[in-house]
């Protein structure tokens, strides 16, 4: 029997190479830069499975392209580059990978709000620049994390991780979601739950951690930081377009925070100026951990026949029966 003929739009770490030639006919794009539609499409057109990440959309387009695919394996946890409907029109089966990166990606939300809150950013800057003249008493004054209120929006594995975190600050924990935690979730994290318009006028941080879907993209426009206190910081570690790109220039609420991805196009050179702008810096050491060296064939259902996409909300990750439409699955839309 022939083996599964399967491209790779980027190189994967060694142990997946290993998993991938094992089982598959593979072949990478090895190029420095991101490999276009147009190549993309003629390298689809004769591949039984697709290992993508965020920056390539699977569409009717490139299903059209490529008759004989039975996969589209994202590299993130994030999907919204694949046209779940259009997938299960054509009984191409979607996955991503969950559960890699709630722990690291928790870190590095509190790690922006660290920066921030100490104002890390800006003295960094001036020490470097050759303007600082020495220390004063009264010099890039910051604000405190202990003992103020965290809002959590989105409470799934990644919202609860930064909730958990927390405690050692013994912050109180507000969180909102479509869905309310069970109550036992609720007590172990000392979270309470509000509606979306009272988590943002009582935090003095907001974290997101939603997906990004018709309902949130844009989320949080200047409507909803008019709702935060004038001294509230948002740290975004879900997808940038979350937030309206406009509402950045408002700066009646401290400074806002996001993590920017390429896809956004213009450069947000308008952030407060306390604002912090960074790229995707939330991967684990693949050196040091298996489970992000693996995780992209590992859940391909090439690899593991049987295994079927994880969909829903972000941190709330469920097995889709191939029978069943994945945009049914996914249409957990977050509710205020």
């Amino acid at each position: 029997m022939p083996r599964p003929r399967v491209f790779a739009t980027r190189p994967l770490f060694p142990a997946a190479q290993q998993i991938l030639k094992a089982n598959c006919e593979i072949e990478y794009w090895t190029e420095v830069e991101r490999i276009s539609k147009e190549e993309l499409l003629r390298r689809v057109k004769d591949k039984d499975g697709l290992i993508c990440l965020l920056t390539e959309k699977v569409n009717e387009e490139l299903l059209r392209a490529a008759p004989k695919l039975r996969i589209a394996a994202n590299v993130a946890v994030g999907f919204d580059n694949i046209d779940l409907p259009a997938c299960t029109k054509r009984n191409v089966v979607a996955t991503n990978t969950p559960g890699v990166l709630d722990e690291t990606t928790a870190d590095f939300a509190w790690t922006l709000m660290m920066t921030v809150a100490r104002r890390i950013g800006e003295g960094e800057a001036l020490a470097r620049s050759g303007a600082w003249k020495g220390w004063d008493l009264d010099q890039l004054v910051g604000m405190d994390v202990w003992g103020k209120t965290l809002g959590v929006v989105g409470f799934g594995r990644i919202g609860r991780a930064v909730a958990r975190r927390a405690s050692g600050f013994q912050m109180k924990v507000l969180y909102t979601d479509a869905i309310r935690a069970p109550l036992d979730v609720e007590n172990e994290l000392k979270a309470e739950y509000r509606d979306l318009n009272s988590v943002l006028a009582d935090s003095d941080f907001v974290s997101l951690h939603v997906p990004l879907t018709g309902d949130t993209r844009g989320m949080f426009d200047v409507a909803k930081l008019s709702r935060m206190k004038p001294t509230a910081f948002l740290i975004n570690t879900s997808r940038g377009p979350v937030i309206d790109e406009a509402a950045l220039e408002f700066g009646g609420n401290g400074a806002v925070f996001l993590e920017f991805h390429p896809e956004l196009g213009a450069p947000l050179g308008k952030t407060p100026e306390r604002g912090i702008v960074v790229m995707h810096l939330r991967q684990r050491n693949p050196r040091r951990d298996p489970q992000v060296r693996t995780s992209a064939p590992g859940s391909s259902g090439l690899v593991r026949p049987g295994y079927r996409a994880r969909s829903g909300r972000q941190g709330g990750g469920e097995r889709i029966p191939q029978s069943q439409d994945p945009s049914a699955a996914s249409s957990r839309r977050f509710q205020p």
